[in-house]
């Protein structure tokens, strides 16, 4: 039994060594200035790495020795409901007290609150080792996304009085957006918002449904401000602090993530604070928290893969048939090596899109702080964010659908006791569904990004890419996703030619051919930095690059006859 889930995982340690956040963390640290009030803030960047890295150990050793060998109980037990309240199971609260003993809990925020001031791609990191340990106990510990949209959103009153008690470990956070009629389409929200005069307070009423980790203290809940509207643009953000006006009526009961508690929530006249201004809501406000969550899915998904993969990979070392370990069969060998690539292009994935976030958020710290030494800032802001908004969805796509096909190649080597309850990879099967349905379904990310694959967004990228001198043993390989990258410009010329209803069939066909293709640059330059990423950047292109060119062909011949099919095809 491994005893730390940082220092086992070379990928991650490589990651961490090679990622550039130089601009990023002297932004955060206004220029290491923090140092002079707080003492544990970095004295420069060497010395923020070096935090990074034993901030990750700390919780790697807890995910290994405390988190994961009870996460069957906690599974097994699951959070539990009565008389209005929400119970913990014993080994979940026994986890959340470990990363609370460890000052885990608020790492996002400002020095000023208690905080580590962690850029975003060093908490995702956390994440997918939490969510390793134990997938359903992410989402307790993954809603510090709360904490730091009231950190950006909030006045400076509601910071002060609430986001220390975030970093001590005092209050958990809950993003509360769905109801039952409005799920994917969150502009159809009716849980109302009024302000009372009299007591100098907005209030809410209505009823939320699965809400993960609705018995929360702190609640980050989306609702209809604007008496007469019915769409978006009628939707505000406020906080609210959990009394007797929250009635929790229910939690779900799931088929993975037993110990996070999936809540129906009814507010009855319950006192808020408004975030941010009116009519925010959902275009600013909850796109910024949804884009931080889908982050930390992509990590979890993550996470549950290599723990998945794992169990896969011992398994076939120990299981013996026909005289040798099944891991030399030619078939299973194959599968190991695909989920090892698919597991390896996600982490470089989620780095990626991770350093445009935290880009992106360091400059519009400048621009809120009036930081007028960069002309250019405002520039840069509009092509950072352009690249984050394509990339997110990007990430959350691949990455959750990967997890799902990861742990059902791990299920499939563990053959028939794969499926029992005693196996761990039982439990992973169950825990990944989930990854690509909540935050936005796998369909609802590909409709966020062909918008940007159309428009030619990850162009730059892929032009900066393509211009790396990967030197002569390499550039095969860069010939190949130089082509791939021609099909994918091809393909998106071609579609964009076509009717709606064309782009839309088609969109999940042109997704797939991004991730690819960016994840091929991204795994081929590791291939320069280690022969290790060689092979595996080799087996991956191998596997996906056909896939390319399979869907490269379906777009080309494109035309309405699915569409003219779809009724008769399903027809009962």
């Amino acid at each position: 039994m491994t005893e730390n889930f940082f220092l086992d995982n070379q990928d991650i340690q490589f990651r961490l060594e090679h990622i550039d956040l130089r601009e990023v963390i002297e932004n955060k640290e206004k220029g290491f200035a923090y140092r002079q009030e707080h003492p544990t803030a970095p004295r420069n960047y060497a010395d923020a790495k070096d935090n990074y890295r034993v901030l990750l150990e700390v919780l790697g050793e807890i995910c290994a020795t405390v988190i994961a060998p009870r996460a069957p109980e906690a599974d097994e037990e699951g959070a539990t409901f009565g008389q209005g309240e929400v119970v913990y199971a014993d080994a979940t609260q026994e986890a959340v007290q470990a990363l609370k003993q460890a000052e885990l809990m608020g790492v996002m925020l400002p020095w000023e609150y208690g905080g580590m001031n962690l850029p975003e791609v060093i908490y995702q990191s956390m994440v997918e080792l939490v969510s390793r340990a134990e997938a359903g106990l992410m989402t307790i510990f993954g809603l510090q996304e709360i904490a730091s949209t009231i950190n950006e959103f909030g006045d400076e009153e509601t910071k002060a009085r609430i986001l220390p008690r975030f970093a001590r470990g005092e209050v958990a956070g809950a993003m509360v957006l769905t109801e039952p009629d409005a799920g994917s389409d969150l502009g159809a929200v009716q849980t109302r918002a009024f302000y009372d005069e009299e007591a100098g307070t907005w209030r809410l009423n209505g009823v939320k449904r699965f809400i993960t980790n609705g018995c929360a203290e702190i609640q980050v809940v989306l609702a209809r401000s604007e008496e007469g509207t019915s769409d978006a643009r009628g939707l505000s953000i406020f906080l609210i602090e959990r009394d007797e006006t929250v009635k929790i009526r229910r939690i779900e009961d799931k088929l993975g993530i037993h110990s996070s508690p999936t809540c129906e929530i009814q507010y009855n006249n319950t006192p808020a604070l408004l975030i941010g201004k009116q009519r925010f809501g959902l275009i600013r406000y909850a796109m910024a928290l949804m884009n931080g969550a889908r982050l930390a899915v992509s990590a979890q998904a993550l996470g549950i893969a290599e723990a998945a993969y794992r169990e896969a990979h011992r398994y076939a070392e120990e299981r013996i048939q026909f005289g040798k370990p099944i891991n030399t069969l030619p078939a299973v060998a194959r599968m190991l090596m695909s989920m090892r690539g698919e597991i390896e292009a996600a982490r470089a994935l989620i780095f990626e899109t991770g350093r445009w976030v935290d880009l992106l958020k360091s400059y519009e710290q400048l621009q809120a702080e009036g930081d007028s030494r960069d002309p250019d800032l405002r520039k840069k802001i509009k092509h950072v964010s352009s690249l984050a908004d394509a990339l997110t969805p990007l990430t959350k796509y691949y990455a959750t659908e990967m997890g799902n096909r990861v742990c059902y190649l791990a299920m499939q080597i563990h053959g028939g006791v794969g499926y029992m309850r005693e196996f761990n990879v039982e439990r992973h099967w169950r825990d990944v569904r989930i990854t690509n349905i909540y935050e936005g379904t796998s369909q609802l990310q590909i409709v966020a990004a062909i918008g940007k694959l159309l428009s030619r967004t990850l162009d730059p990228l892929l032009d900066e890419w393509a211009a790396i001198d990967y030197g002569a043993e390499l550039a095969p390989l860069k010939e190949q996703l130089v082509g791939a990258t021609e099909q994918l410009r091809q393909s998106i010329d071609h579609l964009k030619g076509q009717e709606h209803e064309i782009i839309d069939y088609y969109a999940s066909d042109l997704v797939n051919m991004a991730a690819y293709i960016v994840n091929g640059w991204l795994m081929l330059q590791d291939a320069t930095r280690s022969e290790r990423k060689r092979n595996v950047a080799q087996v991956y292109l191998a596997e996906h690059l056909p896939q390319v060119n399979s869907a490269h062909a379906v777009i080309l011949a494109a035309d309405t006859t699915p569409l003219e099919a779809q009724e008769a095809v399903l027809s009962i």
